[in-house]
């Protein structure tokens, strides 16, 4: 097996917190609609909207926010008051304002490999978001490369791997999303790690593919520098 070159890291819950924010933001939206859903019927409302919408706006907190305003017209008929939606909007600015938080052994992880490998931040979303979250994470010098994409797909990777070493088959992508971060970086010829996060959207959920040879689950980041070692 040719030896791996390039390391690839998720951002938004693997190297720092993101999705606790989110849901922070829907229970505010759930208690501005209380008197209009019930929380579980709101949650399923949204989603719904976050599934139709993403192919329009991308991923992100800004897209979040229009789901949201979205979700509170439908529950409301079309009677959601104005100050509702300023206090969406509201709550939306105040995501894009939310200091980063790095998760544990996020830093030694991505010290440890630097200068061993190349490595290279691959994350979605809004541009100017991530590179907010970047520049305040501290990790950005760090890495050999940042790429900021619409979606992750196998030819995605194939491509950054390419540019940013020796090609996939020679690459590694470490996330906490099954569906973004680890199957498409095997279809692509990678490896996929998969660091679980106890919070991840639903619309990044898939089965794990138990079995794959290059598929690996750890635990935390901290157990990564030691599972490169042993292949």
């Amino acid at each position: 097996m040719a030896a791996l070159t390039t390391i690839g890291f998720d951002a938004d819950d693997t190297l720092w917190q993101n999705e606790r924010f989110f849901r922070l933001t829907q229970d505010r939206l759930a208690d501005l609609l209380k008197d209009y859903a019930a929380p579980a019927h709101l949650e399923e409302r949204l989603l719904a909207a976050e599934r139709r919408n993403v192919g329009h706006y991308g991923f992100g907190i800004k897209g979040f926010t229009l789901s949201m305003i979205e979700t509170a017209i439908e529950v409301t008929e079309g009677k959601v008051p104005a100050p509702v939606i300023a206090e969406l909007i509201a709550a939306g600015q105040d995501m894009l304002r939310h200091p980063i938080e790095l998760l544990p052994h996020a830093r030694a992880a991505v010290e440890a490999l630097a200068g061993r490998y190349r490595v290279v931040l691959i994350t979605k979303g809004d541009l100017l978001d991530q590179e907010r979250k970047l520049a305040q994470s501290g990790l950005g010098d760090l890495f050999d490369g940042v790429e900021i994409v619409s979606n992750k797909t196998a030819p995605v990777y194939a491509e950054i791997f390419a540019r940013h070493g020796d090609g996939a088959g020679r690459a590694m992508m470490v996330g906490n999303s099954l569906r973004s971060d680890v199957i498409p970086a095997l279809e692509a010829g990678g490896w996929g790690v998969f660091v679980p996060h106890h919070l991840t959207w639903a619309l990044e959920h898939d089965e794990a593919p138990v079995g794959h040879p290059r598929f690996r689950e750890l635990p935390d980041l901290g157990a990564l520098p030691g599972f490169l070692d042993l292949i």
